[in-house]
């Protein structure tokens, strides 16, 4: 199979997840399970979000050291906490009460930009990973590097900014 067709097979599939995911998680935001206490999850997947962020700085370092196997371990394992990340924050989003930014001020401000961005980038990111991914399966080497020149630092701002994020707003948990 040509590597045009291994992309074009992926493509549907793609454009699906992209659209589907956003609002699936947008819609579970109406949904609350009763008596279910995930209040340790927070945490949690704010330091996958770190080692998210972490784990993309090796790939492109193992990349650039011209280590392929490597770079594509890191970038599945990513992919893998990303997923992780997602998971847990659906459950605790679904079994929790919204934790509401409770600073005034400047910081307000700097929490709801930091917040609105990381969210829109969140949504924006899906697309740009898993073609970024299925360039680099497919071995269009070419196509793959530039796109990845756009994916990673939105995904690497989205994946600090979560840590971010959860730091400024951890001291207004329940």
């Amino acid at each position: 199979m040509k590597n045009i067709d291994k992309e074009k097979k992926y493509k549907k599939l793609i454009v699906a997840l992209s659209i589907i995911l956003p609002l699936a998680v947008a819609a579970l935001f109406g949904i609350k399970i009763e008596g279910v206490d995930l209040s340790v999850l927070p945490p949690i997947y704010a330091l996958i979000n770190g080692l998210t962020a972490i784990v993309l700085v090796s790939a492109v370092l193992a990349i650039k050291s011209g280590k392929r196997k490597l770079h594509e371990k890191l970038m599945k394992t990513a992919i893998g906490l990303s997923c992780m990340f997602l998971l847990m924050y659906v459950a605790y989003h679904i079994t929790s009460e919204t934790t509401e930014y409770g600073a005034q001020g400047v910081s307000k401000y700097i929490y709801y930009f930091i917040l609105i961005s990381h969210i829109v980038l969140s949504i924006a990111v899906i697309p740009l990973v898993l073609f970024t991914y299925v360039k680099g399966i497919a071995g269009n080497f070419t196509s793959h590097k530039k796109l990845a020149r756009i994916t990673f630092p939105i995904w690497l701002y989205v994946a600090i900014t979560g840590v971010v994020v959860y730091a400024m707003i951890y001291p207004y948990y329940g």
